[in-house]
């Protein structure tokens, strides 16, 4: 077991898994150290899909936009906002829950993200790998439908996890000085900015990302390629759509 200070120095997303299988009693120790994250109230407002078969994988392939891993990984973990427990509880003794509005999904939201991270930094204290899927809120409307999820339960993030078949390098991160902030928080100027992302902006892989796709900064591929407005608008409404079709935005 590496120690955690090393692994938060060190780690990076895996995209590429061995055949190597995940057995249960470890998937089931990085779960429960997972469920020892902090929660709401101690109300623990969330749940775990785990999908191991095959079928199952493939039916949720192109909901994560065809990303390989997703197939190739021995485990995909989804990670859901879930008050349909604790609701149902509530009402059996004597309760009414009032959860069906924005704060509660957030609140649980936060929750579920809160175990998923920290299931990850135990699997990666493991030797395991890990990739979070963001496509899992673009479209969580099928991913419901897939997984069979009642009222009260929304996939916020999924996981890939297996036994790494790469050792890719580290990616970039701002300085820190770009991050932090003392007491209150310190605006930037134009030179900040420029300084903050110049070594983001010089290097090779950064330079190959604007010429593949015919821009003339990196800048423009984040707005114009990778996260466009459109689609933020686009998947926005989906996303608010489900948070309603799942009794969130009732009040």
């Amino acid at each position: 077991m590496n120690s955690i200070s090393d692994i938060l120095h060190q780690r990076k997303t895996i995209r590429k898994y061995s055949a190597k299988k995940l057995n249960d009693n470890l998937l089931y120790d990085l779960l429960k150290k997972g469920c020892r994250a902090s929660t709401t109230g101690n109300m623990q407002i969330y749940s775990v899909i785990i999908t191991r078969d095959a079928d199952m994988k493939k039916d949720l392939l192109p909901l994560h936009f065809n990303q390989e891993m997703v197939i190739k990984a021995p485990v995909l973990l989804t990670f859901c906002a879930d008050f349909n427990r604790f609701n149902r509880w509530c009402r059996l003794n004597n309760a009414e829950p009032g959860y069906d509005n924005f704060l509660s999904f957030f609140t649980a939201a936060t929750d579920a993200l809160l175990v998923a991270q920290t299931v990850c930094i135990a699997a990666e204290s493991e030797g395991l790998g890990i990739c979070y899927l963001g496509t899992t809120t673009y479209m969580a409307d099928k991913i419901i439908e897939v997984l069979e999820l009642p009222p009260g339960v929304v996939p916020v993030t999924a996981v890939t996890l297996g036994w790494p078949d790469e050792d890719p390098e580290q990616p970039d991160r701002l300085p820190l000085d770009a991050i932090i902030h003392s007491e209150v928080y310190r605006d930037y100027s134009e030179k900040d900015i420029e300084a903050f992302y110049r070594e983001k902006e010089g290097r090779k892989d950064s330079r190959t990302f604007i010429e593949e796709n015919n821009k003339s900064t990196l800048a423009q591929v984040f707005t114009d390629v990778r996260y466009k407005k459109d689609d933020n608008v686009y998947f926005s409404k989906v996303l608010i759509k489900v948070l309603q079709d799942q009794g969130f935005m009732n009040q």
